[in-house]
């Protein structure tokens, strides 16, 4: 069993995640997210603490990603591409094709490309010049887990951190 790290920056500690407590129409649909990389979620954390005028919390968990891959609906995105663009864009606009997941991985659509997925949704932006701009960032990453079972079987906590 590989078990891998995953980090959720928030306000609170967070033991017992519950998939569809979070916001509506987000990158990969409502569920938990969860990053492999800290400092991203430490950068969630401010942004949610910010708002808050609260302390930033990580809450850490082993999450053993291959169970997940073999025994579940996934869908995996390697690269900002016309398949992720058009996945985020579907969540975004309340299409919710992640719907059809489990489990959902790949870049985040934060404030390196934002603005060119609002001109692509607007219309103001074609999909080619939309994908050309993509392409000059490399995409962090996310995880976001959509079905329940996933959370309660293979995302163990291991601590929370300021």
């Amino acid at each position: 069993m590989k078990e891998i790290f995953v980090y959720h920056g928030g306000t609170d500690r967070i033991e017992t995640p519950i998939c569809k407590f979070g916001r509506t129409n987000l990158d990969f649909g409502q569920g938990f997210y969860v990053t492999d990389l800290l400092e991203q979620a430490i950068t969630w954390g401010k942004n949610v603490a910010l708002g808050r005028n609260k302390t930033v919390l990580i809450n850490r968990y082993k999450l053993n990603r291959d169970e997940i891959l073999k025994n579940y609906s996934c869908k995996t995105f390697e690269s900002y591409d016309k398949e992720w663009l058009e996945f985020i864009v579907g969540n975004r606009t309340g299409l919710n094709p992640a719907i059809e997941f489990d489990y959902v991985e790949g870049g985040v659509a934060n404030d390196r490309v934002i603005d060119t997925i609002n001109l692509y949704i607007s219309g103001l932006m074609d999909l080619n010049t939309a994908l050309g701009e993509l392409s000059k960032h490399q995409p962090n990453n996310q995880i976001c887990l959509l079905n329940q079972e996933i959370i309660n079987k293979y995302l163990i906590f291991d601590g929370t951190e300021q």
